[in-house]
């Protein structure tokens, strides 16, 4: 690997520098554009150096935000952003956002500052063993053996985190580095690394590929997070409108196409997956999202052709009838050859189509009726629905917390690639203000004027919700929504509350998942000196939102009453349901002669009809009844 001469800069001693500007210089040198973190003792020293070489340096209030952040940046820009932790305790909050990177598959480099060599295993300040502990949620984790080793190191962990399935790399360095001095020519950097290669699927298994396809009777595509990141959204979408493909987008593949596509049948998600017999996964695992791929809501005898950058992924859960093993983007050009070879086209109207465009039908109709609902406290249909009238298209939406990330999910409008950021794979709570916080700087950088909008549940806020002084203090103009209805998945309101603790103290009779009613959450932003609303009907969500997206100076935040009971439209817990329906399918009920076998969907169609009911009930009884109704079921059956 080529290597330059020296270091570009000295720390003003002639001939000298020092580790703090050798981390800094080599990260230069990969091109890394962005660092988040909290500077202490030892790493205050990196971040100076940093930014006088030229990157732009984000002090975050907590650890997991800056590596949130961090990682984000690595996904909207395919270059790692760095997170930069002080020892022990600040690589260990640190920890929850490498493993989020790893489990989206993102680059991301985290630098952490650790106790003085000479120190080790005395009790030093701050002692961990913070390269093993690492290895646990990295691709690459690693201390140099010296300042001049530094280069190298870094040029490691960047390769390593972009080449093959990306993720998070560690980089530990000494507090004895920091500031030691060593000989400007003694130390050589590495060149930048290369982008990662472009690999292509064998020519044969895109021929069975495209065979299989073309012999489906009810196709299906799934473009996961992965085709966005892989930028195969000219590729996806040609072949999608060539062969008149319906398609279904993960929440973060959400974009690749716009959602106002035609063949988008997101709207028929359950049935889409249900009744498909050749599903085209791009970029998409068969994990939870998804439901492992399996039966009942699958085909038994459902024909998968994976397309991945990753080997280890094929065949997880389901056996594929093709495995399309490298980049998506160029595995698409390929599928797309095959049809510019033998065009096929799948007819529009087949009774597959006709099934789907009913079924979406009918759910964006349940959909609008409760958007339509001029009941006050608003539900969470009717404040999205008026959001989604006044957000630009080329917004970038994060999303976060419960029902508001879920429901958002259906109704929030996605038209462009990786312009959504949510909860992910690891299903993390409290990424969503350090996603926002990068999406913000990224888009300062390359689409001024472009706006960020942050959506986060109450819950969900309060985990990074300080992050508010990051956002203000940096003037990110971010427009916050705070969906608020008292609680974690259900609240109460003020009366009920008051009722609630005229039984004893908070601690023993409030349940787990009530929070203080009524909070004013945009209070804290204009603590900050930031614009703050508290909306409790549709119009003033209509005019607070107009006001913050009009002005482009400084961030917002719009605290949203809803209903504190609010729920999703009638559907049980997609968790619960998902373990039901396993349990129903590895052991089926022993029906009585002559009774109606009962299918997963009317049966689960029927438990919610019961549960719209129930849920005048805190969430916390309605576990318990339902918990009595499954027992009281199995011994029916």
């Amino acid at each position: 690997m080529s290597e330059s001469n020296s270091a570009e800069r000295s720390d003003g001693t002639d001939g000298q520098v020092s580790g703090a500007t050798v981390v800094a210089q080599a990260l230069k040198t990969q091109n890394v554009e962005y660092m988040f973190g909290i500077v202490g003792i030892p790493v205050t020293e990196i971040a100076v150096a940093a930014q006088q070489l030229g990157i732009r340096y984000v002090g975050m209030r907590n650890e997991q935000a800056a590596c949130y952040a961090a990682s984000a940046v690595g996904y909207l820009t395919g270059r790692p952003g760095v997170c930069l932790v002080v020892s022990g305790p600040g690589l260990v909050h640190a920890l929850g956002g490498m493993a989020n990177a790893n489990m989206n598959c993102w680059p991301l480099i985290v630098i952490g500052g650790s106790s003085e060599r000479s120190q080790e295993t005395m009790g030093a300040f701050q002692e961990f063993p913070q390269v093993e502990a690492c290895r646990l949620y990295s691709k690459f984790s690693a201390r140099p053996s010296s300042i001049e080793a530094i280069p190298t190191v870094i040029e490691k962990a960047v390769r390593s985190s972009i080449y093959g399935r990306p993720g998070a790399c560690y980089v530990d360095i000494p507090a004895d580095f920091v500031n030691l001095q060593v000989n400007v020519n003694s130390v050589k950097y590495t060149e930048c690394c290369m982008p990662p290669p472009v690999s292509m699927a064998e020519t044969s298994a895109v021929y069975k590929a495209a065979s299989v396809l073309r012999n489906a009777k009810q196709p299906l595509l799934i473009i996961g997070k992965g085709a966005a990141y892989a930028h195969a959204e000219e590729g996806i979408r040609k072949l999608v409108e060539r062969c008149q493909l319906p398609f279904l987008p993960t929440p973060m593949g959400k974009g690749v196409i716009p959602d106002n596509h035609p063949n988008c049948v997101a709207a028929a998600r359950s049935r889409a997956l249900q009744f498909a017999d050749v599903i085209v996964l791009f970029g998409a695992r068969l994990n939870w999202i998804l439901h492992f791929g399996l039966p009942p809501r699958y085909q038994p005898d459902v024909k998968f052709i994976q397309v991945d950058i990753c080997a280890e992924e094929l065949g997880n859960n389901v056996r594929p009838a093709v495995t399309l093993l490298g980049d998506i983007n160029a595995v698409t050009k390929q599928l797309l050859e095959q049809f510019d070879k033998t065009p096929w086209q799948y007819p529009l109207e087949s009774k597959w189509w006709k099934t789907l465009r009913e079924k979406m039908k009918s759910n964006e109709a349940a959909s609008k009726e409760l958007a339509s609902q001029k009941s006050l406290p608003m539900n969470y249909y009717t404040v999205f629905y008026h959001v989604q009238e006044q957000l630009p298209k080329d917004c970038i939406v994060v999303s976060e917390g419960a029902n508001t990330m879920d429901i958002g999910r259906t109704v929030l409008q996605n038209y462009l690639p990786r312009h959504r950021l949510d909860a992910g794979t690891f299903g993390t709570m409290g990424v969503g203000l350090g996603f926002a916080i990068a999406a913000a700087l990224v888009a300062k950088d390359r689409n001024p004027g472009q706006r960020v909008i942050c959506v986060e549940g109450d819950s969900a806020f309060g985990f990074s919700g300080m992050e508010v002084e990051t956002i203000c203090r940096y003037n990110l103009p971010i427009v916050l929504l705070v969906v608020n209805n008292n609680g974690i998945y259900q609240g109460f309101d003020t009366a009920t509350w008051k009722d609630i603790l005229k039984f004893g103290d908070a601690t023993a009779v409030a349940p787990p998942m009530c929070l203080l009613p009524n909070s004013h959450y945009e209070q804290v932003i204009t603590a900050f000196g930031g614009k703050g609303y508290f909306v409790q009907t549709p119009k003033e969500l209509q005019e607070s939102l107009r006001q913050s997206l009009a002005d482009t100076t400084k961030p917002s935040l719009i605290n949203i009453m809803i209903e504190p009971q609010a729920m999703r439209k009638a559907q049980v817990n997609v968790v619960a349901k998902q373990k039901a329906e396993m349990h129903l399918y590895s052991h089926p009920p022993k029906y009585l002669p002559n009774r109606t076998p009962c299918n997963s969907e009317s049966f689960f169609e029927a438990i919610s009809e019961f549960g719209t009911f129930i849920c005048l009930f805190n969430e916390y009884l309605l576990r318990n009844v339902l918990g009595m109704l499954c027992q009281v079921l199995r011994i029916a059956w």
